[in-house]
């Protein structure tokens, strides 16, 4: 494989600045991007304080943030920002690699910067772009006797498992169907259900309160089991 060439290619162009006190950097890093046909340099700044200026009144999709300069320093910088606009590190120093990427960086990289390791960062980034956007779900389907109910998320309270059947509570009544409560435990979001007990998945939304071993929703005293409990303790105490 050619690495001159990127292994992603966008129908934009990927409008990026260079923020880097030192002169020989700056020059490669602007070298390197002129390899890459989908990338647009619009401006090189040595001072961070004159690329904020610019960033008030003009937007980037990437910026390549060195991190130690004066006055303000690269994850200083990073942090005024926010993740409006996607950050390749630059560095000297290995050290700043861990506070980097908790910055949600898409990548770091180190001085000396080769042309396979930038173009391999730049690639990480036009994969971000050409992701189709995450779909979001509010519900599910059910398998009932003779049709699959459509469900809401925010109108389940919990599942109980009777043998070879499930009770699905919701607001509106209860929905049986044949699935299992494995199947269930797999597809309801984890963010919003979790098994308290091998008969029981509650919302966790609908929880009104924890007590002596059990979840209170509505007139329901729900058990949660030694098997489950310190996953569901951690959801609680969080």
């Amino acid at each position: 494989m050619n690495i001159f060439q990127p292994l992603l290619e966008l129908e934009e162009m990927t409008r990026c600045i260079i923020i880097d006190d030192e002169p020989l950097a700056t020059k490669l890093l602007e070298a390197y991007t002129e390899k890459i046909d989908q990338l647009e340099l619009v401006q090189i700044f040595t001072n961070p304080l004159e690329a904020l200026g610019f960033l008030q009144s003009n937007s980037v999709d990437l910026i390549f943030l060195d991190i130690q300069m004066p006055e303000l320093s690269g994850i200083q910088f990073a942090k005024i920002i926010g993740d409006k606009t996607r950050i390749i590190f630059t560095t000297a120093y290995p050290n700043y690699a861990i506070e980097g990427f908790e910055l949600n960086a898409v990548d770091y990289l180190m001085k000396p910067i080769t042309l396979e390791r930038f173009i391999k960062a730049v690639n990480r980034v036009m994969a971000e772009e050409s992701a189709p956007p995450a779909k979001t779900q509010n519900y599910i389907f059910v398998k009932t006797e003779n049709r699959h109910q459509k469900i809401n998320y925010e109108d389940i309270l919990f599942l109980k498992g009777y043998g070879d059947y499930v009770a699905i509570q919701t607001t509106n009544g209860k929905i049986l169907t044949l699935q299992k409560m494995k199947h269930f435990e797999a597809d309801l979001p984890s963010d919003q259900f979790i098994r308290v007990h091998k008969s029981y998945i509650v919302s966790i939304p609908k929880i009104e309160y924890v007590e002596k071993s059990r979840v209170v929703i509505g007139d329901e005293y729900i058990p949660v089991s030694a098997t489950y409990a310190d996953e569901f303790y951690k959801i609680v105490k969080s």
